[in-house]
């Protein structure tokens, strides 16, 4: 197998956080695209990263399909529970993370259009999103030790993704001081291999 994406990317870190807690054996490959990323159309039709490379020839993308289709390869460490209301939970913990993560992507990439060019009222729309969000992280969160449950799972490494790239493209926002119960689980996370291994330069 090969895994496509850059160590920018949150949604790409998300996956190879997978890889390192399931211990599962992947090629990790920089290739983005290209600036349009067109340069995948051959593996995915949507031109986005990660993308996974199949031993057969075939390919998965997006981050969600791919960390079900690791977590279902090793029985080991499972993150994500069989089918009923735990499995929910966990995916909804995704879901508004990466709902993050989308707010704060496309905040990031208008804020790099010419000045002429550039929606302030968008980029502010998607930092009230992003502020929104976080709230409804620490309000879930609460005083628990993790997401969900007594172990680290899929909840807890997409709300670790999303952190670190608002860490690493957004540190004027401080999301620390007002969300303490976010601060202290980011820095549990950290102290795993399989976060400080992929964190990005900055983070």
């Amino acid at each position: 197998m090969k895994l496509l994406g850059t160590t920018t990317s949150p949604y790409v870190r998300k996956t190879r956080v997978v890889l390192a807690e399931k211990k599962i054996d992947c090629e990790f490959v920089i290739d983005n695209g290209g600036p349009d990323g067109l340069g995948l159309a051959e593996h995915t039709p949507l031109c986005r990263i990660p993308v996974l490379l199949l031993d057969d020839g075939s390919s998965l993308f997006d981050s969600r399909v791919i960390v079900e289709y690791f977590d279902n390869l090793a029985p080991n460490n499972r993150l994500i529970p069989p089918p009923g209301r735990e499995r929910t939970l966990i995916r909804r913990w995704e879901a508004l993370c990466d709902g993050t993560l989308d707010a704060a992507v496309a905040a990031v990439m208008e804020s790099r259009r010419p000045a002429g060019e550039r929606s302030q009222g968008w980029i502010d729309r998607q930092r009230k999103v992003i502020d929104f969000a976080l709230a409804a992280c620490a309000r879930d969160l609460g005083d628990q030790p993790w997401c969900h449950g007594t172990a680290i799972t899929l909840a807890d490494i997409a709300l670790g993704s999303m952190l670190g790239y608002l860490v690493f493209r957004y540190p004027a926002i401080d999301w620390r001081t007002p969300h303490p119960n976010l601060a202290k689980h980011y820095d549990k996370l950290m102290q795993r291999p399989s976060f400080a291994d992929t964190a990005p330069a900055a983070a």
